[in-house]
């Protein structure tokens, strides 16, 4: 099958991404295997193929927003037959027994594995995911628009949670990528004003197009002091600068996986009055089916740019360079 490789780590436009063949993966005993439909392009994806996130699977096939038709089951699988469609996020495995994960929280499990890091992903023709980690996809949604809601959605799902506005509250989302513009449209459908800064033009009159109250430069500050934030973008400096946006009592929360390094905080200008920081890691599957739940009650719609599964490199290059708004995702051109 073809797939694309990350075969040394470095700048995407320096080759770091590679199409390869690789055999169809067999899905182990718990497992099912996929014939990939569509595939979403993350920043995370674009941090595993740079190597801001350390190699942990040797010539990994990124990947994990992925819509998938089952074509293949393990011996211990229920529940699925081939044909079925089904989603494939960002947490693919995790021990299940340790205390984080008994107590709900197994995006914090020691033991946990990831799609597109741990294990190959869906910039390939076919893949594999642990059938207890599988979502079912509303029917209402085509694999295109479904892909980015499977790590994009999800993850802005968690840290719209995390950052805990109030009923009615003011909202700051920098950057508005893939993940920020489907958070938006969840925190406007719960009645919360939004404010983005973000550096695309492109995003800028997108986020107004979906009902922000204002878009500006990520530097600029927004219109009103917000009662929390969300930084979408992997760039530390503008951890203070968002933390400077914030009314006495805000929250801060911090979405990427990666995150430039921060500079030095005031305490008296940045954290004083009760002002919180607050990290997201990965999600729940909890997290998954709530926000897909939601998503179909509030027709929550990715903007979305296609692009052939053959120029999945070029995909995360424009990503990198923020050429286009909204999200990419991948569809198969290969014979």
């Amino acid at each position: 099958m073809g797939a694309w490789s990350v075969v040394a780590p470095g700048p995407v436009e320096d080759g770091s991404l590679q199409f390869v063949g690789k055999p169809v993966p067999a899905p182990g005993h718990d497992e099912l295997l996929l014939r990939v439909r569509a595939c979403g392009v993350c920043r995370t994806d674009l941090h595993v193929a740079e190597g801001d996130l350390p190699v942990h699977r040797p010539g990994v096939t990124p990947g994990h927003e992925v819509v998938g038709e089952v074509a293949g089951l393990g011996a211990a699988v229920r529940g699925f037959v081939p044909g079925d469609r089904v989603g494939v996020a960002w947490l693919r495995r995790t021990d299940g027994t340790c205390g984080y994960c008994r107590r709900g929280a197994e995006n914090l499990c020691p033991a946990s594995r990831y799609t597109g890091w741990d294990a190959d992903g869906g910039y390939a023709q076919y893949t594999t995911v642990p059938a207890a980690f599988a979502y079912r996809l509303p029917d209402g949604l085509d694999d295109v628009t479904a892909a980015p809601l499977l790590c994009a959605g999800i993850i802005g799902h968690r840290a719209l949670r995390r950052a805990a506005p109030p009923p009615g509250g003011r909202l700051g989302l920098y950057g508005f990528g893939g993940s920020a513009h489907l958070c938006a449209q969840v925190a406007l459908a719960e009645g919360v004003t939004v404010h983005v800064m973000t550096r695309g033009a492109d995003a800028r009159r997108l986020a107004l197009a979906l009902g922000a109250a204002s878009a500006q430069d990520a530097y600029t500050p927004p219109p009103e002091p917000l009662d929390s934030a969300i930084l979408f973008a992997p760039v530390g400096e503008l951890v203070p600068v968002a933390l400077r946006a914030l009314d006495r009592g805000g929250i801060l929360a911090v979405a990427g996986i990666h995150l430039s390094d921060i500079p030095p905080l005031r305490y008296e200008s940045d954290l004083f009055y009760e002002k919180e920081l607050r990290s997201v890691t990965s999600s729940t599957r909890a997290d998954g089916r709530e926000f897909l739940a939601l998503a179909a009650r509030y027709g929550v719609r990715a903007t979305t740019h296609t692009y052939p599964l053959s120029r999945a490199d070029q995909a995360l290059m424009d990503l990198k360079a923020g050429r286009f708004d909204g999200a990419a995702v991948l569809v198969d051109d290969l014979p």
